[in-house]
């Protein structure tokens, strides 16, 4: 998970690095290993500029968080369940960060909360999906009310997105499989540009999926960032 964790991590921490109302441009180039470095200072002469930031407009974290692109839920919503958080993160060699950011956009923190489509709980799991999960990590009688157990939802979900990690080396494409599926992902793989990252995501059909995408990078960072997990 470093590279991952190096992909959109390094971003926020070179924004928040500089007063909020300061000139902050940040820059990106992607080395010869595939890992993508981001600064605000570009030390090297492979830095391209990626995000401008105009003289006395507020910088890229003071708009993420204004535009609400950035859930920042109290301290007791993400307090309430962060045991459970941690204990799945270690089991799965997973980043607390990452499950925090994929919880607060998936179910605001609500263990309750069930979409149109039936997903379930705070990673919001579809029953057959947790059915198989909780089958593999030994989870049972299987009840579809488990999902609304957050120890068990989290320790399923963090399963489900451990076995996304083990399959794409992209945290891009891994957030894409958990909302609209593996088959998809691997389709839209094959298209020209599909290994980069940020071309990935900008050809990424469904308006719902590239905005999940880009909005549990940007909690991610944003948790990384400004907290002390």
């Amino acid at each position: 998970m470093n590279r991952i964790a190096k992909l959109v991590g390094c971003a926020l921490a070179a924004m928040i690095a500089v007063p909020l109302c300061a000139h902050a441009d940040i820059y990106r180039f992607v080395d010869e290993n595939g890992t993508v470095h981001f600064s605000n200072i570009p030390s090297d002469a492979r830095f391209k500029l990626y995000m401008a930031t105009k003289k006395n407009e507020p910088d890229a974290v003071t708009s993420v968080v204004a535009s609400r692109v950035v859930h920042s839920y109290p301290t007791a919503a993400r307090s309430r369940f962060h045991a459970h958080i941690v204990a799945a993160a270690r089991t799965y060699q997973l980043e607390p960060a990452l499950l925090h950011a994929v919880i607060s956009a998936e179910s605001g923190y609500n263990p309750l909360a069930r979409s149109a489509k039936g997903a379930r709980g705070l990673m919001q799991l579809m029953p057959p999906v947790g059915k198989d999960l909780a089958a593999a990590q030994g989870i049972g009688p299987w009840d579809p009310d488990m999902l609304y157990e957050p120890a068990t939802n989290i320790k399923l979900g963090t399963a489900h997105l451990k076995g996304l990690v083990r399959k794409y080396t992209d945290v891009v494409k891994i957030l894409a499989a958990y909302n609209a599926g593996e088959s998809r992902v691997a389709k839209w793989s094959t298209k020209t540009g599909a290994g980069d990252s940020e071309v990935f995501t900008e050809r990424i059909p469904f308006v719902e999926t590239r905005d999940y995408v880009r909005t549990i990078l940007r909690n991610r960072a944003y948790y990384q960032a400004l907290y002390s997990w």
